[in-house]
């Protein structure tokens, strides 16, 4: 009799008490020390699954494996989350809040109660009349993007371990740190890992399945003025933090912004800016799901960046562009099997599939780049890297059993010549 009992929720409640925040401004892989905390527990936690291969490499990377229990070759397939959670929003401190048997009405937080959440501004939660929601306590962001991945693919190995008759060829485990900041696979051992395909359970509502990301680059824009003292400043003086914020100020609003683009548009986002009056350097992210669209926004960043000089003739600029993720779909579309394989296992697990695209990326993104093709799996994540940030235990309950079932199918899969 096969053993479905969850333990989701207790792993996610635990690890969402552990910040991982990543730091875009490190130096250092992971980019924070605190990841390694998380890292040691999960290692531990599959060591005591009897995972016997989990392991923490140098670079902040867990990995594990468990042997295939079928008579014939079939794929290695890969599972992997991010441990890490954005930077955006505090994850110091987190206090999980579970809102049990939710019945539609507004969900408070006891630290913020000026913040809510409803099906008005939430429109996912109309669908979990029922369910257990978790949310933080409104000072923090709660870290469901990743840690309900990993908690859905750890309890996915423990219900995996306590019924060997469920069948499954190899599978491999892989978390990640520095997702976040798209450092999430720069030093992953693909060689290692020896996985054919992979998943991502970095998902939102539940049932879908992306097989395409924006494709990434990051901006770098350094404009050098020219310094004097203030005082005697006239005809001399160019500031380059005046020039700067003249660049950002031309930058697209009604098209090309985050605030007014969505579906398959994209946006150039400015995130960072820092400097004085001898030099300002503003970072900025350019997304678009075509690499046509992303090269029309690099264009159009020189462009604004040369018009801002305009009235500055000694200053000058210096435009680095450096790609981040490409659209995985240029590699998944060669694989139809991996994905109709994921809609299958939702099928079974009573989850009703939706192919989508992220506004965003995935470490999917890089690692089919790289030679793993792997799409992305709903986690039950909402509202990403704010402090409404919330999941539901019932929808990483149905991640877990869709990972399962998952394995399942590929263990019925013979071919092992994909080209």
């Amino acid at each position: 009799m096969i053993n479905m009992q969850h333990g989701v929720r207790e792993r996610f409640l635990r690890y969402v008490r552990i910040n991982t925040q990543s730091n875009p401004f490190s130096d250092t892989f992971p980019s924070t020390s605190c990841q390694l905390d998380f890292a040691n527990l999960l290692v531990e936690e599959l060591q005591d699954l009897g995972i016997s291969d989990a392991h923490l490499d140098s670079y902040g990377y867990v990995y594990g494996s468990l042997p295939s229990n079928v008579d014939h070759p079939v794929p290695v397939v890969c599972f992997c989350a991010h441990m890490d959670t954005s930077p955006d929003v505090t994850g110091e401190g987190i206090i999980p809040q579970v809102h049990a048997n939710y019945a539609g009405d507004p969900i408070s937080f006891p630290d913020n109660p000026s913040l809510f959440i409803s099906p008005q501004n939430q429109p996912d939660l109309a669908d979990q009349l029922g369910n257990d929601i978790i949310t933080a306590s409104g000072l923090t962001l709660l870290g469901a993007d990743n840690k309900a991945g990993v908690a859905a693919i750890m309890d996915a190995i423990a219900l995996l371990k306590a019924n060997p008759e469920l069948p499954h060829g190899t599978l491999k485990f892989l978390f990640t740190p520095d997702e976040e900041i798209g450092r999430g696979v720069d030093h992953v051992d693909l060689v290692k890992l020896g996985a054919d395909f992979a998943y991502t359970i970095d998902g939102e509502k539940r049932g879908s399945l992306e097989n395409e990301t924006f494709s990434a680059d990051l901006a770098i824009v350094t404009f050098h003025g020219v310094s004097s003292h203030p005082g005697f400043g006239f005809g001399l003086l160019e500031n380059s933090l005046k020039i700067a914020s003249l660049f950002i100020q031309s930058l697209p609003k009604e098209s090309l912004s985050p605030e007014t683009t969505r579906n398959s548009e994209g946006f150039i986002h400015p995130v960072h800016i820092a400097g004085k009056a001898e030099a300002t350097a503003v970072h900025l992210i350019l997304r678009d799901f075509s690499n046509t669209g992303l090269a029309y926004q690099r264009t159009l960043i020189r462009k604004l960046a040369e018009e801002a000089l305009k009235t500055f003739p000694q200053s000058s600029v210096e435009v680095q562009f450096t790609e981040q993720y490409r659209n995985m779909r240029e590699v998944l579309n060669a694989y139809p099997f991996v994905l109709d394989y994921a809609e299958e296992a939702m099928r079974r697990a009573g989850v009703k599939p939706i192919r989508s695209s992220i506004r965003g990326g995935t470490d999917g993104s890089r690692l089919s780049f790289m030679g793993l093709p792997c799409p992305n799996l709903f986690a039950g994540e909402h509202a990403f890297h704010s402090l409404q940030e919330w999941v539901s235990v019932q929808d990483m309950e149905k991640a877990s059993e869709t990972i399962i079932h998952l394995a399942g199918i590929w263990s019925a899969h013979r071919t092992l010549n994909y080209n």
